[in-house]
C-alpha cells in the first residue's frame, strides 16, 4: 500500500471530495484506486474561519511501483510502514520461572498483558484495589468521605490515568510502532474505532474502566495472576540480584525478573527502594494549580463560528510562556470538558488534577498551569528532596483549603492583583469535595507565583479571555510527573540491580496513558528475552 500524507479538504468537504484529492495528487484513474483507509485525521485551526482537515491515508494502487518512481523524494508519498506488532518470542513449555509485575496502571496493564500473550504467565502486584472497588472510592471521597490512603485516583487498577482525561497520544519516538499495539489493544478491550485515526484520541474514565476490566480477564485467561491490596513492602538483593519481594500480606515471593511501575505517586516505595541502595536520582517536575475557564470561551477562541462542531468537539490549548525570571510555564494536562479532582493519596495534603469524560460535555475548561523547577536550583541535596517539597506545598495547600480536603480556590483577577478572593464569578469551581477562596500566593515559592503572574496575562493574548478576572485558580498541582528517576541501562534493568526492570511514570520514562503502555511493551520484551535467554 501506498502513504499519503498532508492531504487538505475543509472542514465539511464530502467523502467523495476525499476520493478526488487523491486522484489530483497521484495523477492516476479512479479505475486504479482500490482500498482507502484513514491512518491518521487531525486539523488544523490557526485560521478558525477556515478550518482545514489534514488526512494520512493508506491507499491500494494497481500500479504502485510506477507511482512510487514517479514521487521519488516526495516525502508525502512512499510506502505504507508494516504497524503489526511482531511478539520476540514465547515461553517454553517448562516455565521455569514466572515473571512478577508491580503495579497495575498502563505501563503494568501492558507489561503484564504482553508478557500474558508470550506465555510467561506473570503475576502481577497491585496495592490498590479492582478498578470498580477504587471506582468507589475515589467517587466517595470526593463527596467527603475518609480518604482510602491505598485506593483513590493514585493507587488501584488501571493507575492516574483512569482518572484522567484520557489522552492517548503521545510525543516519544516510536519507530517500532508499539503506540498501534496499545491502541487496538484498547479497541479489542471496548474503545472507540476512532482513536485508531484521530490525532488526539481521548477515552474518558467511565469508558476506560470497563476497557480495564476486559484486559484484565485476558491477562487472567492467559494464565497470568492478578493480586490486589498487595504492596511490595521490601525487596531482597544478593550480589547485585534481585531475589525475592516482600509483600504487605506477610508473604515473601521469590522472584528474579520484576518490572516495577509503580507509578509518580508511591512515595513509600521509592524511599524503601533508595534504603536498599537501588540507585536513584532527583529529577525536574513542575508545580503550579488548575485553572478553570468557561469552555464555550475556548471553543469560541479557538474555532470561532465552527465552534461546536462534532469533528471538532471541545477545543484544547497548548500553551508556554518564558518567563523574566528564568522560569518557563506551560499548561499541562489540559482536560475541555471536564472537571478537577481532588487527587490526595497521602493524609493531610491536597492534591489537585484534571478529568473528563468521553463526551467532554461538562461546562468548564481546566488545566494545569505549572512551573518547571530543578533538583539544582529548587531541592538540592537528596535524591528524594522532590518528595520532601510535594509533600509541603501539599501540606500548606491543605492548611489553606480548611484542613478537611477542600481546595484552596482564588479567582484570576485578585491572583494576579495580590488580593484574597471572598466571592465567586461566572466560573464556578468543578473540584469536590469543595474549595475554600482564599490567598494562593501562601502556596507556592516566591518565583513560581511571579512566574503564574508573569504568564497568565501572556496566555491571553493568545486566547482572549484567558485572564479573564472571574475565571477560577485551585491549588495545588504537584503530581505533574515523577519527582525521581530510578536509572536503567541499555537492556531496561536498574543500573545496580539485575533483575529490576524500571518502567513507566514513576522510574522517569514515561509521561501519560500512551508513553506508559508503549514502555511497558518495551520492558516486557527485555523481560522475555532475558527469561528465553537464563531457560535454554
Amino acid at each position: 500500500m501506498l502513504r499519503l500524507t498532508d492531504i487538505k479538504l475543509p472542514l465539511d468537504h464530502q467523502d467523495t471530495d476525499l476520493t478526488q484529492a487523491i486522484l489530483n495528487k497521484l495523477g492516476c484513474s479512479a479505475a486504479q484506486l482500490g482500498q482507502v483507509s484513514v491512518f491518521k485525521r487531525g486539523f488544523d485551526a490557526r485560521n478558525k474561519f477556515d478550518i482545514q482537515l489534514i488526512y494520512t491515508l493508506d491507499i491500494e494502487v494497481d500500479n504502485q511501483q510506477a507511482l512510487l518512481a514517479k514521487f521519488d523524494g516526495d516525502p508525502h508519498v512512499r510506502l505504507s510502514p508494516d504497524t503489526r506488532y511482531k511478539f520476540v518470542g514465547h515461553a517454553p513449555e517448562a516455565l521455569n520461572e514466572r515473571p512478577v509485575v508491580i503495579g497495575l496502571g498502563p505501563c503494568g496493564l501492558f507489561a503484564g498483558l504482553l508478557l500474558a500473550q508470550m506465555g510467561f504467565k506473570p503475576i502481577i502486584l497491585e496495592r490498590g484495589k479492582e478498578v470498580r472497588e477504587r471506582t468507589k472510592d475515589t467517587f466517595g471521597f470526593w463527596r467527603k468521605k475518609p480518604l482510602n490512603t491505598e485506593s483513590n485516583v493514585q493507587f488501584g487498577e488501571g493507575g492516574a490515568g483512569t482518572f484522567s482525561d484520557g489522552k492517548l497520544y503521545s510525543q516519544v519516538k516510536d519507530r517500532k510502532h508499539y503506540g498501534r499495539k496499545v491502541l487496538s489493544e484498547f479497541v479489542d478491550a471496548g474503545a472507540p474505532d476512532e482513536i485508531m485515526y484521530v490525532s488526539k484520541p481521548h477515552i474518558g474514565t467511565f469508558k476506560l474502566v470497563a476497557m480495564v476490566e476486559r484486559m484484565r480477564a485476558q491477562i487472567i485467561e492467559l494464565g497470568g495472576e492478578i493480586r490486589f491490596s498487595t504492596r511490595v513492602d521490601d525487596v531482597h538483593i544478593e550480589h547485585g540480584q534481585l531475589t525475592g519481594l516482600s509483600l504487605s500480606t506477610g508473604e515473601h515471593l521469590p522472584c528474579r525478573h520484576a518490572v516495577l511501575a509503580v507509578g509518580h505517586s508511591a512515595r513509600d516505595t521509592f524511599k524503601m527502594l533508595y534504603e536498599r541502595n537501588v540507585y536513584i536520582e532527583a529529577k525536574p517536575f513542575s508545580v503550579g494549580f488548575r485553572i478553570e475557564h468557561e469552555q464555550s470561551m475556548i471553543d469560541e477562541c479557538r474555532f470561532g463560528p465552527n465552534a461546536g462542531h462534532p469533528i471538532l468537539g471541545a477545543a484544547d490549548y497548548k500553551l508556554v510562556h518564558h518567563c523574566n525570571n528564568g522560569r518557563a510555564v506551560y499548561s499541562f494536562c489540559m482536560c475541555p470538558g471536564g472537571t478537577v479532582v481532588a487527587a490526595a493519596s497521602e493524609e493531610g495534603r491536597v492534591v489537585t488534577n484534571g478529568m473528563s469524560q468521553y463526551s467532554r460535555h461538562e461546562r468548564n475548561a481546566n488545566s494545569a498551569i505549572v512551573v518547571g523547577i530543578e533538583p539544582e536550583k529548587d531541592f538540592p541535596g537528596h535524591p528524594l528532596a522532590g518528595i520532601d517539597l510535594q509533600r509541603k506545598l501539599e501540606e500548606q495547600a491543605y492548611v489553606l483549603g480548611g484542613s478537611n480536603y477542600d481546595a484552596p480556590a482564588q479567582l484570576i483577577g485578585d491572583f494576579l492583583t495580590g488580593k484574597t478572593s471572598s466571592e465567586l464569578g461566572e466560573v464556578k469551581p468543578s473540584y469536590t469535595p469543595g474549595v475554600k477562596l482564599t490567598d494562593l500566593s501562601k502556596v507556592l515559592p516566591d518565583y513560581a507565583i511571579s512566574a503564574i503572574r508573569e504568564a497568565i496575562p501572556a496566555f491571553d493574548k493568545q486566547i482572549k479571555g484567558f485572564a479573564k478576572a472571574d475565571g477560577l485558580l485551585t491549588g495545588v498541582e504537584t503530581r505533574t510527573s515523577s519527582p525521581i528517576s530510578i536509572k536503567r541501562g541499555a537492556d531496561f534493568q536498574s543500573v545496580n540491580v539485575n533483575g529490576l526492570y524500571p518502567a513507566g511514570e514513576g522510574a522517569g520514562y514515561a509521561g501519560g496513558i500512551l508513553s506508559a503502555g508503549i514502555d511497558g511493551i518495551k520492558v516486557a520484551e527485555a523481560v522475555a528475552l532475558s527469561l528465553l535467554e537464563t531457560s535454554q
